[in-house]
């Protein structure tokens, strides 16, 4: 479980295929003393485990699976470690569980801020409500259909990477945990037909 508050904006130093899923390394500026193999790190968003450390260099595997779901790798990733229960919980509640990819439409000035301007599907994203962008929590400033922005203050974009991205880049999107569960909670329930059961191998 993480917050979404980035630890370090790591440098990509090795990106390649490998039995089945992709070989990560990453060079960061985090005390690699207190990470162990197998501690869990959001890497732009989605969980990963450490196989391997080499001084400041990282090494993780990701999966097929994981890497259906996730946004190709830009030269820098954001990274954050797992949280600890006792820790002040000051972003909100992310799994490290990539939901989406969403596309930049708008990059656009807003005073000190900077609007950034996503298309996706936006069924789970509320107004004022929490979105994990590239693993860095962030509040909806603006919610339509299929589309919806951040206003993202200059503290947080200094130290994220999301200072690189550019207009049509994709990025890795986590909706609000809770909305997801009170959806599918809500979700209406299929009536149970002769076409559902056959459907579903009875």
């Amino acid at each position: 479980m993480f917050t979404g508050l980035i630890e370090d904006v790591a440098k990509v130093v090795k990106s390649a295929e490998s039995g089945g899923g992709l070989a990560l390394s990453v060079e960061c500026n985090l005390n690699t003393d207190e990470i162990n193999i197998g501690d869990s790190i959001s890497i732009d968003g989605a969980c990963r485990t450490v196989i391997n450390k080499n001084g400041k260099i990282l090494d993780f595997f990701t999966m097929n699976e994981t890497l259906k779901c996730i946004a190709p790798f830009s030269e820098f990733v954001n990274m954050e470690r797992a949280m600890r229960l006792s820790s002040r919980l000051d972003g909100h509640l992310v799994s490290g569980h990539v939901d989406t990819n969403a596309k930049i439409a708008v990059i656009k000035k807003d005073g000190y801020a900077k609007i950034f301007g996503f298309e996706c599907d936006t069924t789970l994203i509320a107004l004022k409500g929490s979105i994990a962008i590239n693993g860095v929590s962030l509040t909806v400033c603006n919610a339509e259909k299929n589309y919806f922005e951040v206003s993202v203050l200059p503290e947080t974009l200094n130290k994220t990477n999301l200072q690189y991205l550019r207009r049509f880049d994709l990025v890795n999107v986590e909706y609000d945990m809770i909305a997801k569960y009170i959806y599918k909670f809500n979700a209406p329930k299929k009536e149970i037909t002769r076409e559902f059961l056959i459907e579903n191998g009875f």
